[in-house]
């Protein structure tokens, strides 16, 4: 393995200035570095894409699962209610690490379920943005 997608789900391009005592201050494009960043000190070549979009993000889960590309996945809000990225994640031929920058277990109670944990590899949640380079270390 050493391509993966580092995939996001909605409002994850507000990073910065959504909720910023929740998130955090650094913005979607920090993280797209960071991840960068790190994947290329581990031997990967990392892509990373956000959308609002529930059918896109269900295509670009269909295309890593065809071309056997690991994944780390922020579903997001998508995270709580979506069988159709459930599903999409299920089918995928390489490993799923679900992310989270908060701990949703630590919030309001909607949060507390994940449709995705049953289909990933592993959650990693709570440790901001460290949470996705934790996600990339664990993929090797």
């Amino acid at each position: 393995m050493s391509e993966v997608l580092v995939l996001n789900g909605p409002n994850l391009g507000r990073l910065g200035t959504r909720e910023p005592e929740i998130y955090g201050h650094a913005t979607f494009a920090d993280l797209e570095s960071l991840c960068v960043h790190t994947g290329s000190e581990l031997g990967l070549t990392v892509e990373v894409r956000q959308t609002d979009d529930e059918a896109e993000l269900i295509h670009w889960l269909h295309e890593a699962a065809d071309r056997g590309v690991a994944v780390v996945l922020n579903p997001a809000a998508f995270t709580h209610y979506s069988y159709a990225v459930r599903d999409a994640c299920a089918a995928l031929t390489a490993p799923l690490i679900e992310v989270h920058i908060s701990n949703p277990a630590a919030r309001e109670e909607f949060r507390h379920t994940s449709v995705i944990s049953a289909v990933a590899r592993g959650t990693i949640t709570g440790f901001g943005l460290q949470s996705y380079v934790l996600a990339l270390r664990a993929l090797v």
